[in-house]
Order: structure tokens, then sequence, then C-alpha cells
């Protein structure tokens, strides 16, 4: 038998991911040794409460609230603590002592990415993170390394499984938000407080760590636009889908280039966007992510899988561990990110995008072309226009006033959001329009 040398691993944090890894790393060591030329010692697990219940059985042993002592003792440490602090606290002791890190913690590389990774390149450690973008889907590393001498052009991605799965029943099962979140929490896809998934806290963040590595660029997750789910209705979805689209909430990174000046930047945004059920996104069924990346060379790329849950999570945090430790038995330092594009960020305003409009219309002659003025008084063009009574449109039409008005469904070509917004507000306030019954954005197509 192959004897080799240890490298010591120090896991902060036992909860759904970090006992999965514990479990995995125990249990399969031997293996990974043998992938790596060199053992892995998991040397302690810190946690607030060595008593409390875990998710798997681990040796007790093993458990400590020292993570200090921990940190100091590793070759290489893991963070799955979650949260802020004490995390960024901890990360920023094991990067200085020497170690390398393993991470899942989107929210603090979304705040605190480019003080963690300055931090690493400053001392030759390495940050590792494959499971804070995409749980299971392996993401940061095509974007980092496989697509390092390629330019990205765009992200699309759906990247938080708890609205995925909201959205897929109600297209699917014609459920209500409210009833598809309730489902959702019953069948542990949602938080007793869903507010960061449904209101899109959750893939901002994600949406700002890929931004960042698509275009080396930093991108501050409160440059991201963002927009939750909240407003979406059964009507809107059914819509949708008579349309031959799907609604989907994406996390879409875009480089953009001003009309005026040439000069390139990033649009980084989440919101609910209609995308066509012919896109290899309208297939993302129930809780699963996926990550939709079109390349300047590699063309259109699709990264598929689970998003969330403690052992396919455990799977990227291994994944990093091994990369890690086989740059501990090479030798040299670790490799810095390349945040070197300095692209600012766009504000969402001068963003160009589609809109899909529904419009309850007075049924009269002249309001066609009213309506079309006002589309050509704000420079949109209209794509697609279609027209049916208001009994015909479904639930969403107004009973006292089906018999004298029509619908208009109307889908835009390419415009600012700028002028897409004002067209809409111009719509709203003029007397030949009933009602504004929806406003959707149109991506993927």
């Amino acid at each position: 038998m192959i004897e080799y040398r240890n490298l010591k691993i120090a896991l902060l944090g036992a909860g759904s991911v970090g006992s999965r890894v514990a479990q995995l790393l125990l249990e399969h060591g031997d293996e990974l040794a043998s992938r790596v030329g060199a053992g892995l010692e998991l040397v302690g697990i810190a946690v607030r409460d060595v008593d409390a219940e875990r998710h798997v059985s681990l040796p007790r042993e093993l458990f400590t609230t020292d993570a200090e002592s921990l940190i100091l003792s590793a070759d290489i440490v893991i963070e799955l603590m979650g949260g802020i602090e004490p995390a960024r606290s901890y990360i920023l002791e094991a990067l200085n002592s020497g170690a390398d890190v393993v991470t899942g913690n989107k929210a603090l590389l979304a705040l605190h990415g480019t003080e963690l990774f300055a931090a690493a390149e400053q001392v030759g450690a390495q940050l590792y993170y494959e499971a804070a973008a995409g749980g299971a889907i392996p993401i940061i590393r095509p974007l980092r390394d496989s697509l390092a001498g390629d330019r990205v052009k765009r992200i699309l991605g759906i990247v938080n499984g708890t609205t995925n799965f909201i959205l897929d029943r109600m297209d699917v099962d014609g459920d209500t938000l409210e009833g598809a979140l309730a489902t959702a929490t019953a069948l542990g896809y949602a938080e007793a407080d869903p507010t960061a998934d449904i209101e899109g806290f959750d893939a901002a963040q994600k949406a700002a760590i890929l931004a960042r590595l698509a275009f080396h660029s930093a991108v501050p997750v409160e440059a991201v636009h963002r927009e939750g789910i909240t407003s979406i209705t059964a009507d809107q979805v059914e819509r949708a889908r008579r349309a031959g689209y799907v609604v989907k909430l994406l996390a879409i990174c875009e480089r953009v280039v001003d009309p005026v000046t040439g000069e390139e930047g990033i649009s980084a945004r989440v919101h609910p966007a209609l995308v066509s059920r012919l896109h290899p996104l309208a297939a993302v069924h129930g809780a699963k992510n996926a990550v939709f990346v079109e390349a300047e060379a590699a063309g259109d790329l699709m990264f598929y899988g689970a998003g969330a849950g403690g052992l396919e999570t455990a799977s990227a945090v291994l994944g990093d561990l091994v990369s890690a430790a086989r740059r501990h038995v090479a030798g040299g330092p670790g490799v810095g990110e390349s945040f070197t594009a300095y692209l600012p960020v766009v504000d969402i305003g001068k963003v160009q995008t589609r809109y899909q409009i529904t419009l309850e219309v007075v049924d009269a002659t002249g309001v066609l072309a009213t309506i079309a003025g006002i589309f050509s008084d704000h420079d949109v063009s209209v794509e697609t226009l279609e027209q049916s009574s208001a009994a015909a449109a479904g639930p969403a039409a107004s009973p006292a006033t089906v018999a004298e008005t029509a619908t208009l469904v109307i889908v835009t070509h390419r415009a600012s959001e700028q002028a897409l917004a004002a067209t809409v507000a111009s719509l709203a306030g003029n007397t030949a329009v009933a009602r504004v019954t929806s406003v959707m954005r149109v991506e993927g197509a």
C-alpha cells in the first residue's frame, strides 16, 4: 500500500453541506488520496454547539468550538458556515496563515470577494468556490479556466431552485404563486422565510460572482439590478404558455456596448422573463438549475444539474478540495483571479431588451393607430401584434368591459429599458387603453 504525506483539512460548519463533506471525506479518503498523491486528514470540525443534532453520524471527537486553533493547524480550510461574520474573519485568518480555502459562501463572495481574493494573492494562497454559484453544477472552473482564452458574450442562468420550482408548478400544474410556494416549503425546497429566494437576493449574489468571472471585472452585488417573482400571476404564466413561452427567473450577465461611445460595459441583472419553449432553458424543470453561456469562439454551452442540496453541493466542495490538495503537492503559489478588464456595470435603463406588453384596449376605430403612435413616439419598434376579444383573453380580462374592449399582445424589438418603460407609462395614461394587463421582458430568443 502506498503511503502518502498527509494534508491537514479543517472544516468550519457541519450543516447540511458540511456534514456531507465530512462524511464523504471520511468514507472515500483513501480513494481521494490516490487521486491527489497525498493523504487528506480531517483534523477537526468547528461548530457552535458540539452536541447539536447532525444530518449524518460523525465521530464526536472531531467536533470543536475552537475554530481559530483549528485554522492555524490546517493546510486547507473548508468554510461552510454561511453568513458574513465570523466566516469572513476566519477565511482571512486562514489565507493569511498560508492555507488554501474552499468555500460555498455566495453572500460573502458577492459582498467581500475583492478583499478575499486580494488577501489570497498577497500570500500566494488560493480561494476555491465552485459551490458558490451553482451547487453541483461545474460552472466556476469552466468560466475561469476552460473559457479563459475566449470572450464570453452573455450568460443566462436559472440559479435558484426554489423560484424555478415555483414557476414550474405554476406553468405545468396551473398553481398560484402562493400555492406553489406552499408546496415548495412542504417539500423542503423553500426556507421558512423565502425572501432571499423569491425576491431575487440569492440569484443576484450568484449573478455578481458569474459576471465577475465572465468579464474579468469586479461586479458589486449592489450594482446587480434585482426583481423577484412575487408579482408573477397565474394569468401571466398561462398567457405565456399559450404564446409559446415559459416564465423563468433569470440571472443575466451580458457584455454590452454603448451605441454612442462604443465603450464596453457589463449588464448584470436578475428578473423574471419570458423564455421561448424552444430554448434549452425552457426544459429546466423543478428545482434544477442551469447556466447557458454564449461565447464568441465556443458558441453556446449549457451546464445543468442540482443547484442545491447537501450531498450535491458537497460534490463541488470535494472537487475544490482535490484541486487545492493537488496544488499543495505540486507546490508553487496559487493562481490569481484575472479581474483586469475594469468594465463598468451599466445602469438597467441603458440595457437593450425586448418586452411583451399585454393591453386591454377600447375596441374602436383608430385605436391601433393610436397605440402604434405611442410606440413610434418612443422609438420602440413592434415585432409582433396579436389582437383578440377580451372574452377570449381568459380570466385577466375585466368582466365589466369584455363587450367593449379587445386584448392586444405586443412583442417589441430590442430597445432600451428606459424607452420601453416610457412607452408603458404612456400606454397606461392613454384613454384608448383600459388597462395594462402585463409587462414582461423576453430573453433567450
